[in-house]
């Protein structure tokens, strides 16, 4: 049977069944497939290069309460006729539980409905972003359509009076030091202007200049700049080829916008709740991408908070090369052994290529430093924990990843059997917000051609 196209009585052009043998033939293809290097095997795996220690199995009531983040996002066509006009439907949530809550469930021979309810406490975002062939009413092209609606979403109330938009002030600006801010946290340099057709570069933030909602106009084209605009995502934006490139960024962003959310409305109510309460993020503690440079500024505070009151935070890694890894190895690990991942190891056994000790392991986007732990149940986990420098993973030591043994000591307390090495907040809150292929991206779909 012979397919035709929608628009004519025409076949549709298919490709050749013959055309790969040009491509096998070729003697570059080939020489350039013998030069390249792949992870290694277990058999390769030396543990002798192993950067060990035991956790010390620390008194885990030190941490009271857990609040795991997590984000997911469904790309649609919203309509038939045109399906190369996109949005996308984001869905981000902060699951929050008592570990008493926990332990009592722990304790039951039979958990019903009633029981899961306590640990089942979420926040959620929701929001929708215009990815291609779509723009917002009034606005002049896709890229400040965009902007325009990432702008909005922060300008939203995620709780009864709060402002993510006063949150990203109070992190760009350095407020949490309070008195201890200096004229140098009251600016911040943004690369090139995001309006069209304006090429003024090394733009001055100052927070001074800025209105109460965040805008501030540029010195040459006067043109309105975000202060959302410091996450350059407009950069990785073309009209014709549309914004999809920058959906993860986007996730792996608001999830940890969340995350200073909650520590800022701790940190304003009550400080001591930073003390009990331990962070988890599902991945790795980073930003990627255009937001990459966000990372300098998440440090410095993580760095702050630490040394004058103190934080729990993890990034916990569910699939990838790290991941792969940390199966091959599960074996060449004792039970309560966390291994450190030091730059020389990372290249010579994960991620092939050459160590350069000027240019550390992903120092232009993580502040924090990856760990393989192996708890006392004998199951693998890959995580993350705040750095205080970059430079820390070319020699990694425990105590440069401060914390780590309550840290982990939870980790191990929160165990689940839902999915491999899974963690109980994680689990659930990737249940309760993940937008699912079917039948949410269907649901979905529906919903937008029926609203547009």
């Amino acid at each position: 049977m012979a397919y035709v196209s929608k628009r004519g009585r025409r076949p549709i052009e298919k490709a050749s069944k013959s055309s790969h043998s040009y491509v096998i033939k070729d003697s570059d293809v080939q020489y350039f497939l013998s030069n390249c290097d792949l992870p290694k095997t277990t058999e390769e795996i030396d543990a002798n290069h192993f950067n060990t220690f035991e956790i010390n199995q620390l008194d885990s009531r030190e941490i009271q309460r857990v609040i795991a983040f997590d984000g997911s996002y469904r790309e649609i066509s919203v309509r038939n006729d045109f399906p190369s006009s996109k949005i996308a439907f984001f869905q981000l949530g902060a699951s929050f539980f008592k570990v008493s809550d926990l332990d009592e469930i722990h304790e039951l021979s039979f958990i019903d409905e009633e029981d899961m309810e306590s640990l089942r406490q979420i926040e959620r975002l929701k929001f929708v972003i215009p990815i291609k062939g779509i723009s917002l009413d009034g606005e002049t092209s896709l890229t400040k359509s965009v902007r325009k609606t990432v702008y909005d979403v922060f300008m939203n109330k995620p709780d009864e009076s709060n402002y993510f938009i006063d949150t990203l002030k109070w992190f760009i600006y350095k407020e949490y030091k309070g008195k201890e801010r200096s004229d140098t946290d009251l600016s911040y340099q943004l690369g090139s202007c995001p309006n069209i057709n304006c090429e003024k570069r090394a733009i001055n933030l100052s927070f001074k200049e800025m209105s109460s909602d965040g805008i501030f106009n540029c010195p040459e084209c006067k043109g309105e700049i975000y202060l959302t605009d410091v996450f350059r995502l407009h950069e990785a934006i073309d009209e014709e080829l549309g914004a999809g490139g920058i959906l993860g960024y986007v996730v792996t962003l608001m999830e940890q916008i969340f995350i200073i959310h909650i520590i800022k409305l701790m940190l304003q109510t009550k400080s001591s709740l930073l003390n009990e309460t331990m962070f988890i993020k599902d991945g790795p503690l980073a930003f990627f991408g255009q937001t990459a440079n966000m990372h300098k500024l998440m440090r410095e505070m993580i760095n702050y908070l630490i040394d004058k009151r103190n934080l729990f935070l993890i990034g916990l890694e569910k699939s990838g090369s790290f991941v792969e890894h940390a199966d091959k190895i599960k074996n060449k690990l004792k039970k309560g052994e966390a291994l450190l991942l030091d730059n020389n190891y990372i290249y010579k056994y994960i991620l092939p290529g050459k160590a350069d000790p000027e240019n550390p392991y992903a120092s232009t986007s993580y502040y924090s430093g990856k760990v393989i732990y192996k708890d006392n149940n004998e199951r693998i986990y890959v995580a993350t924990l705040p750095t205080k420098d970059a430079k820390v993973i070319l020699n990694p030591k425990k105590e440069d990843y401060r914390n780590i043994d309550i840290i982990l000591t939870n980790i191990e307390k929160l165990k689940c059997d839902m999915y491999d090495d899974a963690l109980l907040p994680v689990a659930l809150v990737n249940k309760l917000i993940s937008l699912a292929d079917h039948p949410s991206s269907t649901i979905l779909e529906k919903f937008a051609k029926s609203n547009i």
